[in-house]
């Protein structure tokens, strides 16, 4: 797959060369487009997130929220736009005025920098807990880092598993484990590779409401830690808290970023306030 190569950053070097600097974890979203069929679904969608940083993106069902999430570590192919990590694009290299797909071990090679924790947990329901946050280290190609021997991987795995509240439970399998406790080993596994980056879909809409803040109880620590973080979630409360900025998206558009007291508490766009006056409302007046 090729397109047109427009408003290509210099950092890329044209060709996906690295920025200079020791920035980790830069997210530059440029003139994003993306279809399914006739619908479009991402329309010219630009945004940036700081290294360290972390935006939260809100909007209602169908605005397009996780399409972006998984254009960042290309899960979704973009149809026209470009994505950058620390200057290198994702997905892609600069021929001449054209982007070309890289292949697709290249592809694999730029997601181990790209951790992804989804909706539904996705855990291998044949491996243990352990095992789960053990396997990536130890098989994928780490961009830039050697594989994880066995007994490293387990070390890594059983501090992570630790770090999430779960060391005790590292020899469970899945079935074992409430939904709560899947989605911490599911974060846990994220981080085995040591990302740039961490995705976030819409990580407690699986859950039963008694287990929602064990899960957004580990994210609010890993917002401390200086990864940078991407958020798709309807929980408002959670995002007006964690966010450094808060994105809100309407049919493939953003109408509206900037800090959480200036969206939640004074936003300027019509959609924005409709949006809000109807879900902030409940949930902070309980």
């Amino acid at each position: 797959m090729s397109i047109i190569a427009t408003d290509i950053p210099a950092a890329t070097g044209g060709a996906g060369v690295p920025a200079a600097g020791p920035t980790r974890g830069l997210v530059e979203i440029t003139k994003v487009r993306k279809s399914f069929g006739a619908v479009e679904v991402l329309k010219g969608i630009t945004l940036t997130v700081e290294p360290g940083g972390v935006a939260v993106i809100v909007g209602p069902s169908g605005s397009g929220k996780s399409t972006l999430l998984r254009t960042i570590n290309h899960l979704e192919k973009v149809d026209g736009g470009f994505i950058a990590i620390d200057g290198t694009l994702v997905g892609y290299e600069v021929r001449g005025s054209t982007l070309h797909e890289l292949r697709e071990k290249d592809v694999l090679k730029q997601r181990t920098e790209i951790g992804m924790v989804f909706q539904n947990f996705n855990l291998f329901p044949h491996l243990t807990a352990l095992e789960n946050v053990t396997e990536a280290p130890v098989v994928a190609p780490r961009s830039g880092k050697p594989r994880l021997s066995k007994a490293q991987a387990r070390e890594r795995g059983l501090e992570l598993l630790d770090r999430v509240g779960l060391k005790d439970r590292a020899g469970a399998y899945p079935r074992q484990l409430s939904g709560g406790q899947q989605q911490r080993v599911a974060i846990a596994r994220a981080l085995a590779l040591e990302p740039k980056i961490l995705l976030f879909d819409e990580p407690t809409s699986a859950l039963d409401p008694e287990l929602v803040n064990e899960v957004l109880d580990v994210i609010r620590g890993l917002a401390k830690s200086g990864t940078t973080l991407i958020i798709v979630t309807h929980e408002m409360g959670f995002a007006r808290d964690v966010a450094d900025t808060v994105v809100f998206m309407d049919q493939g558009q953003i109408v509206e970023q900037g800090s959480p007291q200036d969206i939640f508490s004074n936003p300027r766009e019509e959609r924005t306030r409709s949006f809000f006056s109807k879900v902030i409302e409940p949930a902070f007046n309980i």
